[in-house]
């Protein structure tokens, strides 16, 4: 029997039986392969996630791949079959914001698969096809599970504009983070430095392309030319601003809690740092990081660590919380 998470409230969740949504005009039933676990699904959970921004009874979701099983009326039929992820972000398509391409600023207000809507931790999901993004015949769907995160770095990546030969930096290294790093070797800088707070982290930082790595505790440059930053917090923003020259470029991708003593505008203005943020990935993004991870320039798979059946969800929520450098991406399997 198929089955899906219902968090029914925070800190309460059952397992229940699941019946697949038939497609409806424009949309796909995609059988799920693997739905990973982030901090934001451990909100969702907990019941601290910023008002606006769950809507409960709710099966979470936002990260997964699979294959897609059916399709409705004025969808292409030769989608079924294919191994798929896709968008979350379920924008209006007709604002300002839309038509310019950047859909996670859709002013319809805040819509998201697994949040808001019907997520992925169940057996199959239901969804707009225009979301989907096709894979490769032989893409790895495990590896392919991680994907809405590279798709965020991507949007990253993309907006740093980080250029052959210039001196680049990543500041976190969790999941986000050492997504960060691949993308930014695929771009063949002259020095790729990693700065965190966990010493363990260096030799995956390494195989990923980083040629330094310092802890953030540590004293550090000041003269690079493109900083992403992935650890979330004020400090760590901090530290990213702190590594950039005069003039660089910096992209804040973590989200601190609210109230945090953020950057100094003084600094900003006296040295013109370029500062972009990300929340979310837009189609581009996701286009770039599908077309990166097809290529075989983005390894998501060492990230993985543990495998669970969706009836171990709190424990899988409980890996994610825990704090154990053991721990890396932890997916749940229909």
């Amino acid at each position: 029997m198929s089955s899906q998470v219902l968090v029914e409230a925070p800190g309460v969740h059952r397992v229940e039986a699941h019946t697949p949504r038939e497609p409806g005009a424009g949309e796909a039933l995609v059988a799920v392969h693997a739905a990973g676990i982030c901090g934001s699904d451990r909100e969702v959970y907990q019941g601290n996630r910023p008002e606006g921004y769950v809507r409960y009874p709710l099966t979470p979701g936002h990260e997964w791949s699979g294959t897609v099983r059916a399709v409705g009326a004025g969808v292409p039929g030769s989608l079924v079959g294919r191994k798929v992820v896709g968008e979350g972000f379920r924008n209006c398509q007709v604002c300002d914001r839309c038509h310019a391409g950047e859909t996670t600023l859709c002013s319809a207000g805040y819509e998201e698969t697994g949040f808001t809507r019907p997520g992925a931790m169940a057996a199959t999901l239901t969804l707009p096809a225009r979301l989907l993004h096709v894979l490769p015949d032989d893409a790895d769907l495990t590896a392919a599970a991680l994907l809405e995160p590279a798709a965020c770095i991507a949007a990253a990546a993309l907006k740093a504009n980080a250029r052959p030969g210039e001196r680049v930096a990543v500041v976190g290294t969790g999941t986000l983070g050492m997504f960060a790093v691949q993308f930014l070797k695929a771009v063949s800088p002259v020095e790729l430095l990693v700065v965190g707070t966990r010493g363990d982290r260096e030799a995956l930082s390494r195989r990923f392309g980083a040629s330094d790595f310092r802890l953030r505790d540590r004293q550090l440059p000041d003269d690079f030319d493109v900083v992403i930053e992935t650890a979330g917090s004020a400090s760590a923003a901090r530290t990213a601003a702190s590594l950039l020259r005069r003039g660089g470029r910096l992209v804040l991708t973590g989200i601190p809690a609210p109230g945090a003593d953020g950057l100094d505008p003084t600094d900003l203005v006296v040295r013109q740092l370029e500062v972009h943020t990300v929340f979310g990935a837009p189609p581009d993004a996701w286009a770039h990081a599908v077309r990166v991870f097809g290529a075989g320039l983005l390894d998501p798979l060492p990230l993985v660590t543990h495998e669970l059946p969706l009836t171990e969800f709190p424990q899988a929520i409980e890996l994610v919380g825990a704090g154990d450098p053991k721990v890396g991406k932890v997916l749940l399997r229909p």
